[in-house]
């Protein structure tokens, strides 16, 4: 098939925005201090195959001096698009459109107005041997240069941020840092789908986020347009509903996506660790990052809290010597950026986290390190210690100071910091019925709540297939900091099981109400949720290798938690729930052996599901303590 001349292609696309009204819409009210302040200019910038990528450059209009250019690559529109048309806002937060960047926009390969084919967490490639191998590295590299050669008024210096799925591009960007790269910010980034972030937990599929994600990014473009998918109309404000009705994973395909959406296709294909998600990792490929790193994330973020975490980690374990700073709010995915900080949901922080961040970190450090301005001499670890309401500044994560100890499952639901000696047999035993599965929240709604990472856990505590342990009122604060391990001794009566572990804040019966109340609910006996994770024990050994549960034979399953920094203050209890589906968040597991992506209606069956808590077989949750 011959190719379309790249002049007339781009022709093309202009008379398409013509046709589709974008060049000659009118300025919005609310872009007119933008409009005022920077010139906008839109150019097709080359990578090293030949590959052109819509980019959007926002350049100050005063041009007595030069400035540093910021850069943020993203999936999801680099617009609004056509040149009278200007965005209402730029970069990271306002302090920066006041302070005067040249700010760069730019639809990464295969989304949106770029050329080129779109890949999901793009594999990075470290043998770049011919120009035809790229990567998300070789296209930050070749945008950088680009920059540099053709925009005026610059310093010679490029700061990269992004926010999510744009996180990830950072992180990505960095590997084999261009020179001119001299500050950059993952923020929520993305670093594996299939241990921790978005789509899976421990290889459990997230079914609500990926279904109403993928419904519409996941739509192939088969040529550069201006408009992106729309998600999946439910018909129904209520998913859980929803999703029950649909019955096996299969019929989603069957009943509502048509093999429409390839990448669902291949969360379906590759249910375990193989090959197709090692590649995606980009956690091993965090080397020669040869620039001042800000790693941001929040802890109530229901997307990318395992991601931002471990680029952290990554980062300090695989350059030695590289300035890189972490940074973990009370915030929800992104909240730092579009919200004051000060709460979510029914939890209130006393403070605005986020415009704090915003003016004391995050613009002091682009800045220092693209203006030469004041070093803000920012720590090493920067946390939000939620519970307490306050930042603290640490010198390394986790901290040093956080001794390792365990939280014992006990008789009659008690919790606490003594093994248990008894022996014999010692367990608590529900029964998980697929066809009444734990929901995930109290809310009826058809999209994910961001609020359910601390929701009031009230509604799941009086189900008769949770089980609930809890401490006795504490006698003094008690701060958990750094990762979580459930260490559990199960036996079921089916073939597989998933095994949610939740943390939870008890306050006080006697906790007054806030003044106003946001939603009502009584803060007496609130049982906020601080962290929770789930593991698909078919997993337990290998996640690349599932293998069966055996009926009735008592087996451990231990698994990671993200981490918390959580002070539970005096006279709360300390509670952990455990059960085994948390839905629609997680697809129902059949608790027979099954390939779930396939399963049938008869495979879906009952189980009983012990926990066992003798000196034998201790269940447990190991935490750091302060």
């Amino acid at each position: 098939m011959e190719r379309t001349p790249p002049t007339l292609a781009w022709l093309a696309l202009a008379a398409l925005l013509l046709l589709l009204g974008v060049a000659a819409s009118p300025a919005q009210p609310d872009d007119a201090l933008v409009r005022q302040r920077y010139q906008k200019h839109e150019y097709p910038v080359p990578m090293r195959d030949g590959v052109r990528l819509f980019t959007v450059v926002y350049t100050p209009r005063d041009t007595t001096q030069r400035y540093p250019i910021l850069l943020n690559r993203t999936p999801y529109s680099a617009g609004p698009y056509g040149a009278e048309r200007y965005k209402t806002s730029l970069g990271p937060s306002a302090r920066f459109q006041d302070d005067g960047f040249i700010f760069v926009y730019q639809d990464v390969r295969g989304k949106y107005l770029s050329e080129g084919s779109f890949v999901n967490v793009t594999p990075h490639r470290p043998a770049k041997r011919s120009p035809r191998v790229v990567d998300e590295s070789s296209d930050t590299y070749d945008t950088v240069e680009w920059l540099l050669k053709n925009l005026g008024h610059h310093n010679g210096r490029v700061g990269m941020w992004g926010i999510s799925y744009p996180g990830f591009y950072v992180s990505a960007g960095i590997i084999d840092t261009h020179p001119a790269i001299r500050a950059a910010s993952p923020q929520a980034p993305i670093a594996d789908w299939w241990v921790g972030d978005d789509f899976h937990h421990h290889g459990a599929l997230f079914l609500l986020d990926a279904f109403n994600f993928m419904s519409s990014f996941g739509r192939p473009r088969p040529a550069p347009s201006p408009v992106g998918g729309q998600r999946y109309d439910m018909q129904t404000p209520d998913a859980y509903r929803f999703f029950l009705e649909m019955g096996p994973l299969a019929n989603a395909n069957a009943r509502h996506l048509r093999h429409g959406v390839p990448f669902w296709d291949s969360l379906m294909a590759h249910p375990d660790y193989d090959a197709f998600w090692r590649e995606k990792n980009l956690l091993p490929h965090l080397k020669n990052i040869r620039t001042p790193v800000l790693t941001v994330g929040g802890w109530f973020d229901a997307e990318d809290l395992y991601g931002v975490l471990q680029t952290y980690a990554a980062i300090e374990t695989n350059n030695p010597g590289t300035v890189s700073t972490l940074v973990m709010g009370p915030w929800c995915h992104g909240c730092w950026a579009r919200t004051a900080g000060d709460q979510l949901g029914d939890v209130s922080f006393g403070q605005p986290t986020a415009r704090f961040y915003q003016d004391e970190v995050e613009l002091p450090f682009f800045r220092r390190h693209l203006k030469d301005a004041t070093d803000p001499r920012l720590p090493e670890v920067l946390a939000f210690r939620t519970g307490a309401n306050r930042w603290d500044s640490l010198s390394a994560w986790p901290p040093r100071q956080a001794a390792r100890r365990a939280l014992y499952f006990q008789p009659d639901g008690a919790l606490g910091w003594q093994a248990p000696t008894a022996g014999g047999e010692r367990f608590d035993e529900y029964l998980s019925d697929p066809a009444r599965p734990v929901p995930y929240t109290a809310e009826i709604r058809n999209t994910r709540s961001r609020e359910y990472m601390l929701e009031d856990q009230r509604f799941a505590s009086t189900r008769p297939d949770v089980l609930v342990y809890q401490t006795e009122p504490l006698a003094e604060d008690v701060t958990l900091a750094g990762p979580i391990r459930a260490e559990l001794f199960v036996s079921t009566t089916g073939t597989d099981a998933d095994f949610i572990v939740k943390l939870i804040d008890v306050y006080p019966n006697d906790t007054p109400d806030p003044q106003p109340t946001p939603s009502g609910v009584p803060r007496g006996g609130f049982q906020q949720l601080v962290r929770a994770e789930v593991m698909r024990a078919r997993y337990r050994n290998d996640p690349a290798k599932p293998q069966a549960l055996v009926p009735g034979r008592v087996t451990p399953v231990g698994f990671a938690v993200p981490d918390v920094y959580h002070t539970f203050r005096r006279g709360h209890r300390i509670m952990v729930q455990v059960q085994s589906s948390w839905f629609p968040l997680v697809d129902r597991n059949p608790q027979t052996f099954v390939d779930i992506a396939t399963a049938k209606p008869s495979d879906f069956r009952k189980a009983s599901h012990r926990l066992h808590r003798s000196a034998r077989y201790p269940s447990r949750l190991e935490v750091g303590v302060m």
